[in-house]
């Protein structure tokens, strides 16, 4: 789709979602429980390939806001309001998925690496199944030898859409509660896609227990 293709009211939806992300995320009383391995490894300045759940997606990017993390976003139909919301949210993108495009995608993450940012990936994006890691992050970390650091969410008072990742959203007030977990490393030849399925799993398990969620 090209620009000129791109509904009119594109670039309005883009700011006033994210001006209502943004204020709706002022309410949340947020708790941070960062592993101890990132905190120290983040001091010394390491970089990181970011690795979460799409239904986490929203508080988690609110989150880590305006820090010039650089995110694949599909291009599939709605990606271009996506990734124009992110933007809005301070982040950089690069446009490709493993269904469409997912060569060009991966080659401006590799850009971004080489000139110093974080990247991010939802490893079960963008149509699911829910919680079941794709190979794209084992693929950029190979690449680049940044380690993954599993980001995980946990809230008791959400609306849940009934969407394949039952993408979730904090409602005003909700205790929230945010994690980044020990740096994983992903190597060849060591089941670096199983290593990354169990990193999320067990990482966000934990915290949505800490944050009292039911099953």
């Amino acid at each position: 789709m090209s620009a000129a293709s791109h509904p009119w009211w594109l670039p309005g939806a883009a700011l006033l979602g994210s001006l209502l992300a943004r204020l709706l995320a002022l309410t949340w009383r947020v708790e941070v429980a960062d592993a101890p391995g990132y905190t120290r490894a983040l001091a010394a300045g390491e970089r990181f390939i970011y690795a979460l759940w799409h239904s986490g997606l929203l508080p988690l990017a609110l989150h880590r806001r305006d820090e010039g993390i650089a995110v694949l976003v599909s291009r599939h139909h709605d990606g271009e309001l996506v990734a124009r919301l992110i933007e809005r949210l301070g982040y950089v993108t690069a446009r490709g998925s493993s269904t469409r495009g997912g060569d060009a995608g991966v080659r401006e993450l590799l850009a971004w690496a080489e000139r110093g940012r974080h990247l991010a990936f939802t490893p079960d994006g963008p149509r699911g199944p829910a919680e079941v890691a794709k190979v794209g992050a084992v693929y950029v970390a190979e690449r680049t030898g940044m380690r993954v650091v599993p980001m995980a969410l946990g809230v008791r008072s959400a609306w849940v859409f009934r969407s394949w990742d039952r993408f979730r959203v904090p409602r005003p007030f909700a205790r929230v509660v945010v994690s980044h977990g020990e740096p994983v490393t992903l190597q060849s030849g060591d089941e670096p896609l199983r290593r990354l399925q169990a990193a999320l799993t067990d990482h966000t398990n934990a915290i949505r227990k800490r944050a009292g969620e039911t099953p």
